[in-house]
């Protein structure tokens, strides 16, 4: 497991999954990742950086969002 930093694009409250930029990408996002239901939907504002678990470093879908600031 690794930990990346991202960028927020978009947020879906409804169902706690993201949309991150990841740093050093300068166009690629990563859809529908999965958020900590520990993290409050007020914090998951776009534009915020994330700190996001990668399970397996070739697939950035298997991922969990963890922290933001």
């Amino acid at each position: 497991m690794t930990i990346e930093r991202g960028t927020l694009r978009a947020w879906d409250s409804t169902n706690y999954r993201a949309t991150v930029q990841f740093a050093g990408s300068l166009s690629t996002t990563v859809a529908a990742i999965p958020t900590s239901r520990a993290i409050a939907s007020a914090e998951m504002v776009t534009g915020r950086t994330v700190a996001v678990a990668l399970f397996d470093r070739h697939n950035p879908a298997d991922a969990l969002i963890v922290g933001v600031y």
